[in-house]
């Protein structure tokens, strides 16, 4: 089940506000609904909630790439079929090509995300695939490696999705997890919390489940994963303005939390915040980045 209470860096208010409302959503069952979670997910990534989904690469594909690089920078991806769940707009799917990957299936719950995929690469090398990453559509043993990059914050089974990883990937075989750690947007999250009109997220358990690295780290080695490693790296992204941070995280988180907004309150407190954001200037938004990766037993 997914856990209750939040995982990341917040200011102690918004932290007794979050961790308050959480408690609500154990009662209401909020925090159980694994089936609704998802669901929620996949539509505000199918741009239902916000328009600023369809910017995604505009606003976030050059700060992707760079958590890309880092995640797998001196791996090797020579003549390997990859597996990548939860590929976005496919980042890291082009940077195993890079690294000499034969194939890679870029896997994610979003038709619109795997749609704006793109990029210099043959199309004979990248495939799309639409997936659930608690149930992964493949066979046993099938791909030479299995990778996700920077997905698992919104995954509410992070343990089944590492089995799922493991299962599909052949024996000897690398799984490299990119992980939203503690810091991971918290500026924006913080004050998107403080504006937001609570009435309606009342006892709404928010998708989102940072982890710092000893957790990413023995979420692999209690898997049964051989020689795991694992590193963090935190970025102070400066933007311009409030306006320009709160447009690129508008766009990068797709604001799913608006499903429980009416339809029409939606971008009233989209610009009600975005406001927020500019008056008070907000205008500093971290990427925090924990990697950990390791292979497939061969016996």
């Amino acid at each position: 089940m997914p856990t209750l209470f939040w995982s990341g860096k917040l200011t102690f208010p918004m932290k007794l506000l979050i961790e308050a409302n959480n408690i609500v959503s154990l009662i209401t069952g909020s925090s159980r609904d694994v089936t609704g979670m998802k669901d929620r997910v996949k539509r505000g990534y199918e741009g239902e909630y916000t328009d600023h989904v369809h910017a995604y690469d505009e606003y976030g594909f050059h700060l992707q790439d760079r958590s890309a690089r880092v995640q797998l920078e001196h791996l090797s991806f020579d003549n390997m079929n990859v597996l990548d769940v939860g590929c976005g707009t496919g980042a890291i799917g082009y940077v195993a090509i890079e690294q000499g990957a034969k194939s890679v299936v870029c896997g994610d719950i979003s038709y619109l995300m795997l749609k704006m995929a793109k990029g210099n690469v043959s199309e004979v090398k990248l495939m799309n695939c639409q997936l659930d990453a608690e149930d992964l559509p493949f066979n046993d043993n099938s791909f030479d490696s299995v990778i996700s990059g920077m997905t698992f914050g919104t995954l509410p089974d992070q343990e089944l999705v590492v089995e799922e990883m493991i299962r599909v990937t052949k024996p000897g075989g690398l799984v490299c997890v990119g992980a939203h750690g503690p810091e991971h947007y918290w500026e924006a999250i913080d004050a998107t919390l403080r504006c937001i009109s609570k009435r309606y997220v009342l006892g709404y358990r928010f998708e989102w489940w940072p982890r710092n690295e000893a957790y990413i780290k023995r979420l692999l080695e209690d898997a049964k994963l051989q020689d795991v490693q694992s590193k963090r790296a935190i970025w102070r992204n400066k933007f311009g303005d409030g306006a320009a941070a709160y447009d690129f995280f508008a766009s990068i988180s797709s604001s799913w939390w608006y499903a429980k907004f009416p339809p029409e309150e939606r971008q009233r407190d989209s610009n009600r915040t975005r406001d927020y954001f500019i008056r008070n200037n907000i205008d500093v938004v971290t990427d925090d980045i924990v990697i950990a990766y390791g292979y497939k037993a061969t016996n």
